[in-house]
């Protein structure tokens, strides 16, 4: 495979991951997949990052993101020991 072929790839994966990170905060459902909301509340947030809010909004955000990956992590846990659990 060519070097080009596999950055292609590399950014794709890195594309979807970040779209899959939308979908999981809830923000596509919780704004009817308007665009033009997403858009606004990340340029929005950009802004934030920009000012001299940056550090403590980037620390509250990375808190709660951390928090929710481990609620999703050891809910995803919980149901595999179910699901483990009931095939046997």
């Amino acid at each position: 495979m060519r070097t080009w072929q596999v950055e292609r790839r590399k950014r794709t994966r890195h594309l979807i991951e970040l779209g899959g990170l939308v979908v999981k905060a809830g923000i596509v459902d919780l704004t009817g997949d308007d665009r033009a909301t997403i858009f606004g509340a990340l340029l929005w947030m950009a802004d934030k990052l920009k000012s001299d809010q940056s550090e403590p909004a980037q620390t509250l955000w990375a808190a709660k993101g951390k928090q929710a990956f481990e609620a999703d992590l050891a809910t995803r846990k919980g149901t595999e020991r179910t699901v483990s659990a009931v095939r046997r």
